[in-house]
C-alpha cells in the first residue's frame, strides 16, 4: 500500500509544480486544457491553475500519502476509500482526456494520470 502512494505521488506532485508554473506564466499552454492556447495561458486560466496547484493537488497528494500509510493525517476529513474511488474517476477521466487530446504535447500525462488512477484504484481496494 505504501508503495502505492509513493508511486502515486510523484506524478501528482509533478503535475502540482506544472500547474504552478502556468499559473505563474510559463509559456506551456500547448500542452495543458486541450492545447488550445499557445504560450501563456489567459488570466482566468492561470487562476485555475494556481487553484489546482495550490489545493487540489497538494490535497490530492496528502490523501493518497494518508491512504497508503506513508504519512498520518487523521486531521483529514472524511472516508480514504471514497476519496480514493473519486481520484480514480477524477484521474481516470483525465487519462481518457489527455489521450484524446488534439494537443499531442498534452497527450504526455496520459500515462501519469494512468499511473495516478491505477495507484488509488490499490489503495481503494487496501
Amino acid at each position: 500500500m505504501e508503495a502505492a502512494a509513493i508511486i502515486a505521488a510523484v506524478p501528482i506532485t509533478v503535475l502540482g509544480l506544472f500547474q504552478l508554473a502556468l499559473a505563474a506564466g510559463a509559456p506551456w499552454g500547448a500542452a495543458a486544457y486541450g492545447g488550445g492556447w499557445d504560450g501563456v495561458l489567459p488570466r482566468g486560466i492561470r487562476i485555475n491553475s494556481l487553484v489546482f496547484g495550490l489545493i487540489v493537488y497538494p490535497a490530492i497528494l496528502l490523501y493518497v500519502l494518508d491512504a497508503g500509510s506513508a504519512l498520518e493525517s487523521s486531521w483529514l476529513p472524511g472516508s480514504r476509500t471514497l476519496v480514493m474511488w473519486i481520484c480514480v474517476a477524477f484521474f481516470g477521466l483525465g487519462t481518457l482526456a489527455n489521450a484524446a487530446s488534439r494537443s499531442k504535447v498534452e497527450r504526455i500525462w496520459a500515462p501519469m494520470t494512468l499511473v495516478i488512477a491505477v495507484c488509488c484504484v490499490i489503495l481503494a481496494l487496501g
